[in-house]
C-alpha cells in the first residue's frame, strides 16, 4: 500500500515507514520538506498523522502540496496499549493501522474555506473575549453601586454604553445622563435609571471601568475587521452571482456586518435556504457552514452527520456494565447544540415543546442533546435529499402526543379487559 505514519509533537515529528525504520525531524519548515522528501523517495504514496492541536496544520499542507494521500485521524482510533507508548512505536502503529485499512479520515476544509473557517473562528474567539469585559464593565459600576445593569436588559446596548461613556467623560448628572438613553427607555424606566445612578464614585472604580470599557472596544474593533474579511472571502467564493434574498430571520445576536450574507449563503448552497429551520439564522448557517462546508453527502446519511456531530447516543456498554465514556464536541456539534438551547423556551415551535418534554423525563442535557441532534438530521436531509423543512408548531407536535398516549391507553385497556370511553 506503501503507507506511512506520522507522530506529532510540539519539538519532533517521527516518521514510521513500511519496512520498519523510524526517522525524526524537528518541527521547522525546511525540516518538514525533508520530510517529505524522504516519504517521495521512499515511495510513499499516503500517510497518516493523528490530529494533535494545531501541530499538523503546515506538515499537512506540505505534504499535501507534494502531492502525496494526507490522512488525518482522531487520535482515539490510534491509542496504544497503557504503560507501552513511545512515539518510535506511535508512528509505528499508525503505519500498521493505515496500511491495513483500519483508520477513518476526518474532514479537513480546504481553500477559501479554510480561510473561511480562520476567520470564523478567530471572530468566535473575541467575542468570548468582548462578553469578558463587559463582565468587568458590571463588576466594576457594582462596586460604585450603579445599578444599571439591573434596570437595563444589557449593559453594552446603546443607552448604557452612552452613560458609561459619559461618566468616565465626568459627568455625574443624573438627569444629563438619563437624557443620553434611548426614547424607549426614557419612557419606560426613567425613574428606575435616576434610582440606579445614584452611586458612589471611586477613583479605584472608575479605573476598573475605563479599562473595561476600552478592552471591550477594541474587542470591538477586532470583530469588525473579522467581518470585512468574512465579506471578502464570501465576495471571492461567488464571484458576483448572488440569489436575490427577500426578507431574512432578524439576527438578535453578535450580528456580522456582512452585506447580504444570506444572498451569499443561498448562492452557495445553489438556493437552498437553511433558515427555513427553526432556530436558525444566517449567521448560524454562516457558522455550520464553516465547519462543515457546502457538500454534506461526504456523511453517507443522517446517522454518520450525527454521529460525526457527536449528537449520537454511545454504544458503551460491556456485559452488564454501561460506562459512560466522555468524548471531544466537534465545533459543528456544540452550534446545533446551542441552536438546540435557544429553542428550549419557545413558545410556538414544535422542537421547543419536544425539548421541553424531554426535559422533564430525562434533564436539560439529554433534551438539548437529543434536540440538537433532530436539527442536525434535518439540515442534512435538507442540502442532501433537498426536503423541504416546515415548522408545524406546538399544536400539532401536541396533538400527536395525545395521539401516541390514546393508542398506548387503547392497549392497556386490552390487555386488561376493560372499556375506555372518551369524553366529547
Amino acid at each position: 500500500m506503501h503507507a506511512a505514519g506520522i507522530d506529532i509533537g510540539a519539538s519532533k515529528v517521527f516518521v514510521g515507514l513500511e519496512n520498519g525504520e523510524v526517522h525524526s525531524y524537528q518541527t521547522f519548515t525546511s525540516d518538514f520538506k525533508l520530510l517529505a522528501d524522504l516519504l517521495i523517495k521512499n515511495q510513499v504514496r499516503t500517510v497518516a498523522m493523528e490530529a494533535t492541536g494545531v501541530y499538523w496544520i503546515v506538515l499537512y499542507d506540505i505534504l499535501v502540496e507534494y502531492g502525496l494521500d494526507v490522512w488525518l485521524v482522531d487520535g482515539r482510533q490510534t491509542r496504544q496499549v497503557p504503560g507501552r507508548k513511545t512515539d518510535v512505536k506511535d508512528c509505528l502503529w499508525i503505519q500498521q493501522l493505515h496500511s491495513y485499512g483500519l483508520l477513518n479520515r476526518c474532514f479537513v476544509a480546504e481553500g477559501s474555506l479554510k480561510e473561511l473557517r480562520s476567520y470564523q473562528r478567530l471572530r468566535e474567539d473575541h467575542l468570548r473575549s468582548s462578553a469578558m469585559h463587559i463582565n468587568h464593565m458590571q463588576k466594576a459600576l457594582t462596586e460604585m453601586n450603579i445599578r444599571i445593569t439591573e434596570v437595563l436588559s444589557q449593559v453594552q446596548g446603546k443607552s448604557g454604553m452612552s452613560m458609561i461613556e459619559a461618566i468616565l467623560a465626568g459627568e455625574r448628572d443624573k438627569e444629563v445622563l438619563l437624557s443620553l438613553c434611548h426614547e424607549s427607555v426614557k419612557k419606560n424606566k426613567s425613574e428606575q435609571i435616576l434610582k440606579s445612578l445614584e452611586g458612589y464614585y471611586t477613583q479605584a472604580g472608575l479605573f476598573a471601568l475605563r479599562q473595561a470599557y476600552h478592552g471591550y472596544q477594541f474587542y470591538q474593533q477586532q470583530i469588525a475587521e473579522c467581518d470585512i474579511q468574512i465579506q471578502r472571502v464570501l465576495q471571492q467564493m461567488n464571484d458576483g452571482n448572488l440569489i436575490q434574498q427577500g426578507k431574512r430571520k432578524e439576527i438578535r445576536h453578535n450580528r456580522p456586518y456582512v452585506e447580504n450574507l444570506g444572498g451569499h449563503l443561498l448562492s452557495i448552497f445553489g438556493g437552498k435556504d437553511a433558515s427555513v429551520m427553526s432556530g436558525i439564522t444566517d449567521y448560524t448557517w454562516l457558522q455550520i457552514y464553516s465547519e462543515v462546508g457546502s457538500d454534506l453527502s461526504r456523511w453517507e446519511t443522517e446517522k454518520h452527520f450525527t454521529s460525526w456531530l457527536g449528537l449520537s447516543p454511545g454504544q458503551n456498554q460491556s456485559g452488564k456494565t454501561n460506562k459512560r465514556v466522555r468524548k471531544g464536541r466537534p465545533k459543528a456539534g456544540q452550534i446545533f447544540r446551542q441552536i438546540a438551547q435557544g429553542l428550549l423556551n419557545s413558545k410556538k415551535i414544535a422542537l421547543g415543546a419536544f425539548c421541553r418534554r424531554l426535559k422533564s423525563r430525562k434533564g436539560p442535557a439529554i433534551a438539548i442533546k437529543a434536540t440538537a441532534r433532530k436539527l442536525a438530521a434535518q439540515y442534512w436531509r435538507l442540502m442532501v435529499k433537498g426536503s423541504s423543512y416546515v415548522e408545524h408548531g406546538v399544536a400539532r407536535y401536541e396533538e400527536q402526543i395525545l395521539k401516541q398516549k390514546k393508542k398506548y391507553l387503547s392497549k392497556l385497556a386490552l390487555e386488561l379487559n376493560v372499556e375506555v370511553v372518551y369524553n366529547t
